[in-house]
């Protein structure tokens, strides 16, 4: 918080004492703080660190703003949201600045509740030229996905892609990939999924890609594509601390390479959850680790909504002598749904009358 200090005499002695942010050396706060605490919610502390950014004297213009928003779909969180990350939005003209924006995306395709959930996770593409900017990139992306689907996808997952310098950033680094063999359609498909990759330094990323070479990686599979997605994703350091976490599960260097090279994901999920994960399936299913080696793509599922449930389900079928302990588990784990309630479940609902009706309660749980 802010404080801002006047000087008094007191008894003769000069006092210094703070006064709260919003009466500023006795004055009345400035309006767009009133107006942002009243109208948006802001606390006072956040409402005057906007006002450094937005100046006005009268709500007319901003109740304007606001009202074009809430006429958009936008909710009043979603207002509040946005302008506490771009405050000057309220001053802007909405018929010359933001419904160009609004009328471009909705020609696309994008829906009122998407639009809404688009401009506010990423406000500052209301300050970014339509003309210079946005529709190039957008254009750009189009034409390398050959879809406006997949252009609006790609832009959902991360909206900074319309953003950034294409022809300085993307597209060096889509080259990188063809110079060294990387299909199209694996191109197209780490774009469409994970458009962030490509936003990086042209010469970080070659770098990358010759890393993922020398690990013996395969450009013309999908899995070099998520190699080098996995690399880009994360620091040296950051690798080192995941590796470590591996480590205290008894595997070895050599051993989590080899998951490395079947599974890239694996290494993509965070330092906690490979710690439940592995406890998961060491410590209460009394696997041995390295079922990790063997299936690294379990590290990828769900804990709440896939391994959870069906160890719970692995584990009563187990102890009424349902399925041997030598069980093959990797299936279980990787069925779809409907599979695993035909194939694991349904089979032993008599002797197992509460296994569905439990696993459910776990699955429900979950949401």
């Amino acid at each position: 918080m802010f404080y801002y200090f006047c000087k008094t005499i007191l008894n003769g002695k000069l006092a210094v004492r703070a006064l709260p942010p919003i009466h500023r050396l006795g004055f009345e706060q400035p309006f767009a703080v009133s107006y942002l605490i009243k109208t948006l919610g802001f606390s006072p502390e956040v409402a005057l660190s906007a006002s450094k950014y937005v100046h006005f004297e009268t709500p007319e213009k901003a109740d304007i703003v606001v009202s074009f928003f809430k006429n958009h779909g936008f909710s009043q969180t979603q207002i509040t949201n946005l302008v506490r990350r771009l405050p000057s939005v309220l001053i802007s003209d909405p018929d010359k600045t933001l419904l160009p924006k609004i009328d471009f995306f909705s020609s696309k395709g994008i829906s009122s509740p998407d639009l809404a959930k688009l401009f506010s996770g990423y406000p500052i593409l209301l300050k970014t030229s339509l003309e210079k900017q946005i529709i190039p990139s957008f254009d750009f992306f189009k034409n390398l996905l050959q879809s406006e689907a997949k252009t609006i996808e790609a832009i959902k997952r991360f909206t900074g892609v319309l953003k950034c310098n294409v022809e300085a950033r993307v597209a060096p680094n889509i080259n990188t990939l063809r110079e060294n063999g990387v299909p199209e359609s694996n191109i197209v498909t780490l774009l469409q999924y994970q458009p962030r990759a490509f936003v990086v330094n042209p010469v970080r990323f070659r770098e990358i890609v010759e890393e993922v070479k020398e690990m013996g990686f395969n450009p013309s599979r999908m899995k070099f594509a998520l190699a080098v997605l996995a690399l880009r994703a994360m620091s040296k350091s950051t690798w080192e601390r995941k590796v470590d976490v591996y480590k205290k599960w008894g595997l070895s260097e050599n051993d989590i390479f080899l998951a490395f090279g079947r599974h890239p994901w694996c290494m993509m999920v965070s330092e906690e959850k490979i710690m439940r994960v592995m406890d998961l399936l060491v410590n209460k299913m009394g696997m041995d680790s390295s079922l990790f080696i063997k299936r690294p793509g379990l590290l990828s599922l769900s804990l709440e909504k896939r391994l959870i449930p069906r160890g719970f389900v692995f584990q009563g079928l187990l102890s009424k002598g349902l399925v041997k302990k030598d069980f093959n588990i990797y299936p279980l784990f990787e069925c779809p749904e409907r599979t695993f309630v035909q194939k694991y479940i349904m089979p032993h609902k008599e002797e197992a009358s509460e296994l569905l009706k439990l696993y459910k309660e776990k699955m429900d749980s979950s949401k």
